[in-house]
């Protein structure tokens, strides 16, 4: 008999986020954990069902390590304000690898946006949310879950809700 925690986990689409990134990375070099470097926010736009707005600039990072196996920590923490002035906090922990012939391909940000071509890397993260705003304080409460890719200046966010 199937218990209800053996449900498939289902997920609602909130937004897209379409993330610039200063393309010049600040190098803090190898360290004991790995390559690190970090990623300035730009600026941005995000769109969807229930959300929409800009990614406000120069209001965080993504701070990324590349580990000794050749996979990368992702630390990405910035600030959205939506289309009625609210301001939403997001900060996520993720996973980006791809095979050695694929890496340069998947780390160009410059490249044109190709959702085609996503399959050849893996990019996931975990977002989670905190506002003040009570519009939105239903944010505060879920987990959600993001497919991503590169292209256009930056990085593309898919975010999912778990339902």
């Amino acid at each position: 008999m199937p218990h209800e925690t053996d449900q498939e986990i289902e997920t609602e689409f909130l937004f897209e986020a379409r993330v610039t990134l200063d393309p010049v990375p600040i190098e803090v070099g190898a360290t004991p954990d790995g390559h690190r470097a970090i990623y300035v926010v730009t600026g941005g736009t995000f769109d969807g069902p229930k959300l929409r707005g800009r990614v406000l600039p120069a209001a965080g990072a993504d701070w990324v390590r590349q580990r000794p196996d050749g996979a990368f920590h992702l630390d990405v923490r910035f600030c959205l304000e939506t289309h009625d002035g609210a301001v939403l906090y997001l900060h996520w922990n993720g996973r980006f690898h791809a095979a050695p012939e694929d890496l340069e391909y998947a780390t160009d940000q410059s490249k044109a946006d190709d959702p085609a071509g996503a399959h050849r890397y893996y990019f996931r993260t975990a977002p989670q949310f905190e506002t003040g705003d009570e519009r939105y304080a239903w944010l505060n409460n879920i987990i959600a879950v993001s497919t991503s890719r590169t292209g256009d200046g930056g990085v593309i966010h898919r975010v999912f809700a778990v339902k």
